[in-house]
């Protein structure tokens, strides 16, 4: 690592300040708290990011309790009862190195006046001469074959230019993703695959002609209907996770084991539905190709075009400087990038592709369905000897993709005796691929929803069995956890909640036709970190610009991005520049995993360190183009931990249930989070608070329908499949304990993308047990699933 230049006498290089200036760590003017926050100076609130009725700046917690000064405080100094502590740290022989103390300033999103003025410009957006439209025309069967396309209809109507089929398309070179291989061959695997694909002048011709097309088929006969009894069900052998993992004797422990649950949970298909629609604008200049496209890696969609293409690397650029949100679904390249390069190619024009809503579902990836079988065993008095977590799923015979939900039982609770294992059913269904928080989020619903059922039976409260259970090391891998808060956030999260208020009887509390309950659920992820690559280049005139491929999904990446260089920079953040979102940038990780900000912080923090041991070293003026250094963390950041990392929380929410209409309304939701250090707090807050809103639609309102007759999903549009409102969303809160993590990145980051809607349905599926006695095991929990339950108990 490079040399501190605060070590060095004399000012701070590049700012001015001297040393001994406590303002100067921070990057902000000694006069002014608030500035590149966005923030109103006369507002005392401003400069902690918090809401103003909230009593600690940055984390919404109170002043007095310790754990706003360390997450590693002794409960009983909180007027609790003390706790034995769990996940004791190991000292590393080599920690990572550290950033200074400015980071967590609550800095307002530096594109956020771009977008809300229109601004920011998005796939679709870009001026292009002389750009063409194409609309795809999907697979009218489940399964079979292309006979014939007729295309003279279509090639009739005025400003149509071309209808490419798979018997005259532009061939594709080799990929590891088949989804991607459009239009080469005749076989229909899926309903909604692309069979054609027609251009024209405008979008509107486009989509009349492609209406136009008349494509015959072969249908065969096709299996969309995923069962746990499938008879062509495997165990995978591959993914990010082994499919099974064994330890003990988890059969006998369970049979043996003093008090017994054995339940089923089942989670619905599931869709991404961002609000910008997966878009690609491409155009050609010889043999080098341009695409504006909507994606979490630019990077990788480069690399992928120069394989499909059979061009250098070199040739192609990839711009996606603002995405409208992904959620997972553009994590890798989907069809609309390279159907916009085919049918520019072929037409020779710039051509736009973007995907209407309806037809999402079927090409760009979904949540697979997971069927859940949990068996827990424990103690009479609440302590846990066998964990069984078995999942069934389907995935495509396009590409093999695996939900791996039962993954959080290798995480979560101590048990000698552990079984979590996959089985996945290969069916005639698009292929299924990230989803927020994929695996974790409907495993820890299953499993946290069970282990309610367990306290139930138990007799004791749910937040105590939970914390009676806390692991010592990860039960999957033994491995030392490298920080573990999770008691903490129960505890805490129980305070502010009022656990301590609730009657624990179901169907305890009604106001009139409304029954009133109340849950809690934990939360976890795990800590992914990729190696990236950045420049930081000092200018002459004072100011420095950072550049690093990272993706802006919405996640406020070129502020926190600009946070991190001016702590390791020692720099006012009005002075530092972030350049992100373009494939002729340092090449960086795409924003998946929660590994955005972890990843190329990372790279960004070294360059910037690097920088700045140059300026200290340099005398005189500046060169005319700078002073640039790079940084490239392959080697480092992937390289193996000895430490199990994770983010952890705590979610909390209170339900009325109607009656009469079977309605279930949120009235409020709590999250207390474990996930390092907190680098923004007023995006963090925003990060945390989405994933619980997207968490609350899983639980009440989302789901999809895979019709077998028809083999699609009934579900195609925002009208039948119903993300959350502002009508649906309650009063939520969403506040941090303080976590000195050392064996993360230099920054002590953890990823805070997706813990947020992990766990939140189980929170929200519990409450509504304790408020009607009933528990619903299939999700979402809609108004006839909820009548029927309280019907049948009459």
């Amino acid at each position: 690592m490079a040399h501190d230049p605060l070590e060095h006498g004399g000012p701070l290089p590049g700012t001015g300040l001297p040393h001994d200036d406590p303002m100067a760590a921070t990057g902000l003017p000694r006069d002014d708290p608030l500035s590149g926050t966005g923030l109103p100076h006369h507002d005392p609130m401003a400069a902690t990011g918090a809401a103003r009725d909230d009593a600690l700046s940055g984390t919404g917690l109170p002043h007095d309790d310790p754990l706003t000064r360390t997450a590693s405080a002794d409960p009983a100094e909180a007027g609790g009862e003390r706790q034995p502590r769990t996940g004791a740290l190991e000292r590393d022989p080599h920690p990572t190195p550290r950033t200074g103390t400015a980071l967590g300033a609550p800095a307002g999103r530096r594109e956020g006046r771009e977008k809300v003025t229109g601004n920011a410009r998005y796939a679709a957006e870009y001026p292009v001469p002389g750009r063409a439209y194409a609309w795809p025309v999907p697979a009218a069967v489940a399964r079979g074959r292309v006979t014939g396309v007729d295309t003279a209809a279509a090639l009739a109507l005025p400003g149509v230019l071309a209808v490419l089929t798979p018997g005259d398309a532009p061939r594709l070179g080799e990929t590891d993703d088949a989804t991607l291989a459009v239009l080469q061959n005749r076989h229909v695997p899926h309903r909604g695959w692309c069979v054609g694909l027609a251009v024209a002048e405008t979008l509107e011709a486009a989509r009349a002609a492609a209406r136009a097309v008349r494509v015959h088929y072969a249908a065969e006969h096709h299996d969309v209907v995923l069962r746990p009894d499938h008879p062509d069900a495997y165990e995978p052998e591959g993914g990010a996770q082994p499919g099974r993992l064994e330890h003990g004797d988890p059969y006998g422990a369970f049979a043996a084991a003093d008090v017994r649950l054995d339940t089923e949970y089942r989670v619905p298909p599931l869709h991404n539905h961002p609000m910008e629609p997966h878009a690609s604008t491409a155009h050609w200049d010889g043999d080098r190709l341009t695409v504006y496209t909507s994606s979490q890696g630019s990077t990788t969609v480069r690399s992928v075009l120069a394989g499909l293409f059979d061009l250098p690397e070199e040739h192609v650029t990839v711009v996606a400087e603002h995405v409208g949100g992904g959620f997972g679904s553009k994590g890798t390249p989907r069809p609309d990038v390279v159907l916009a390069a085919m049918a520019a190619r072929h037409t020779g024009r710039p051509v736009t592709v973007a995907y209407p809503r309806r037809y999402m579902p079927t090409v760009v990836g979904h949540r697979a369905p997971t069927l859940h079988r949990l068996r827990l065993g424990a103690t009479a008095d609440g302590h846990l000897t066998a964990v069984l977590h078995e999942v069934t799923t389907h995935t495509s015979h396009v590409r093999e993709y695996v939900e791996q939900a039962a993954v959080p039982s290798r995480v979560m609770y101590t048990a000698p005796h552990l079984l979590s294992s996959h089985r996945v059913v290969p069916l005639d269904v698009p292929s299924p691929s990230w989803m927020r928080a994929p695996g974790e989020a409907p495993g820890m619903y299953a499993l946290e929803s069970a282990v309610d059922e367990l306290a139930g039976a138990l007799g004791v409260d749910p937040v105590e069995l939970r914390i009676r259970n806390e692991p010592e090391r990860e039960p999957g891998s033994g491995k030392p956890f490298s920080s573990r808060h999770l008691a903490e956030c129960l505890r805490e999260g129980a305070r502010r909640f009022g656990w301590d208020r609730r009657d624990p009887r179901p169907r305890s509390r009604t106001e009139g036709a409304l029954l009133i309950g109340t849950g809690v659920a934990a939360a976890t992820y795990p800590v992914m970190i990729r190696p990236s690559t950045a420049t930081a280049q000092a200018l002459p005139d004072g100011t420095f610009v950072i550049r690093v491929n990272a993706a802006d999904i919405g996640t406020g990446a070129r502020t926190v991005l600009a946070q991190v260089a001016a702590d390791a920079l020692g720099a006012p953040l009005d002075r530092v520049r972030t350049e992100v979102g373009r494939s002729d940038l340092p090449p960086a990780s795409l924003a998946g995993d929660s590994s955005g900000t972890a990843s190329w912080g990372w790279a960004v923090h070294e360059a910037c360190a690097g920088l700045a041991t140059r300026l200290a070293e340099h005398t005189g003026p500046l060169p005319a183009d700078g002073l640039l250094v790079r940084s490239d963390t392959a080697g480092r950041a992937d390289a193996d931990s000895p430490y199990a990392r994770h983010s952890f929380g705590a979610h909390f929410a209170e339900v009325a249930v109607d009656t009469v209409t079977g309605e279930v309304r949120a009235r409020r939701m709590l999250g207390v989070f474990a996930a390092g250090r907190i680098l923004n707090a007023r995006t963090a807050r925003s990060q945390f608070v989405g994933g619980m809103i997207m968490g609350l639609g899983m639980a009440l309102t989302e789901g999809s329908t895979m019709d077998a007759a028809f083999g699609d999903f009934t579900e195609a549009d925002l009208a039948s499949y119903h993300v959350p409102a502002h009508a649906d969303v309650p009063h939520i809160e969403a506040d941090w304990i303080e976590e000195d993590d050392p064996h993360l990145n230099p920054m002590g980051s953890k990823g805070i993308g997706e813990i947020g809607i992990v766990g939140t349905a189980a929170a929200l599926g519990n409450a509504v047990h304790h408020a009607t006695g009933i528990r619903f095991r299939e999700l979402p929990l809609t108004p006839d699933r909820i009548l029927a339950g309280l019907l049948s108990e009459r």
